[in-house]
């Protein structure tokens, strides 16, 4: 698999990340080293976790996807540095009010939990994974920066930021000279594309990292999903995840688009799955879109998707059946 600078820094990433968020609740551990194992040998050396999954579980469940990673890197004659590795903090994680969110001394205490967990002494990536508006920005970049002093932490970034938020935090940090965040997580695929106005251009001209999450959004974009009720065991029906990928993805104009795309790659002769990876990736301003799976065997398609170019023909297709997801304002 191709590599690719992560940002403006000297860091080369898998040109796919792997995401690990259902480890531990809708994998078990079997499975998600399973998981681990296909992606590491289809050449994904890039993995992203956070301290708050594995997404959907109950609260007792919580930090378990990242004992799992720690586990797997442990398994195989593999080292640490055989892998780039991300993780999270932000959400409540903790039996305190004070457990959560962009402050400092819960920063600080996430990182040391996480590294716990992962058993490691360092991550290659420390994001923030939601924006705290209880938190000045220069509260949390200072933390941020005393982490990748201290060797804690190689790179920062954030995730599910709003272009004004990170062009903010951007010149915080330059006006302190501290840390900048060097990517960027946000959510992007065919079925959502609002952050190509602002986001994305901003990350282009500041050469910030773009690591996308949901380009199968949820997997309806692999076209096994049909409208009625959603089919147990996937995230529209597990615990905590369910309200949030229902409200995201379940609409009947979000099903019309998806056979509509199921039309194209049928044309193209491309698995749905593949070519919605292909899709994200022919942006240029992308980095590593995180690629997730349930079983071993679905991370193929994807990883395929690394493999080959979209036809041009085939994107501008695309890019005009889902012109109305860059807008904002398709059916909510």
């Amino acid at each position: 698999m191709d590599h690719i600078r992560f940002g403006r820094t000297g860091l080369q990433v898998s040109r796919l990340c792997l995401g690990t968020m259902t480890f531990g609740f809708q994998c078990d551990d079997d499975t998600s080293f399973a998981i681990m194992d296909a992606a590491y040998e289809g050449g994904i050396t890039f993995f992203d976790t956070a301290d708050i999954y594995p997404l959907g579980g109950p609260t007792a469940t919580i930090g378990r996807t990242e004992e799992l990673v720690g586990s797997w890197l442990q398994r195989g004659g593999r080292t640490r540095d055989d892998v780039i590795l991300a993780t999270k903090c932000f959400a409540r994680t903790g039996p305190h009010t004070w457990d959560q969110g962009n402050n400092r001394k819960n920063i600080m205490r996430a990182i040391d939990a996480s590294l716990k967990r992962l058993g490691t002494d360092y991550v290659d990536l420390y994001q923030i994974h939601f924006y705290d508006p209880n938190v000045h920005v220069d509260e949390t970049l200072q933390a941020m920066d005393d982490l990748v002093r201290s060797g804690k932490v190689r790179y920062i970034g954030c995730s599910n930021t709003l272009a004004y938020q990170l062009a903010r935090s951007i010149g915080r940090s330059e006006l302190h000279s501290i840390s900048r965040f060097e990517s960027v997580q946000p959510r992007y695929n065919m079925l959502f594309r609002e952050i190509e106005r602002e986001l994305l251009p901003l990350c282009a001209e500041e050469n910030v990292a773009v690591i996308p999450y949901n380009p199968l959004a949820g997997g309806m974009l692999t076209g096994k999903h049909r409208p009625g009720a959603p089919t147990e065991g996937t995230r529209f029906t597990l615990g905590r995840a369910q309200g949030t990928y229902t409200d995201r993805y379940w609409h009947d104009a979000m099903f019309d688009s998806v056979e509509e795309i199921r039309a194209v790659a049928e044309d193209a002769g491309v698995p749905m799955t593949t070519l919605a990876v292909q899709w994200v990736l022919a942006n240029p301003v992308i980095t590593s879109p995180i690629i997730g799976a349930s079983r071993p065997e679905q991370l193929a398609a994807s990883i395929a998707g690394a493999a080959a170019d979209i036809a041009p023909d085939v994107k501008a297709r695309l890019d005009e059946l889902t012109a109305v997801y860059r807008q904002g304002d398709h059916d909510r």
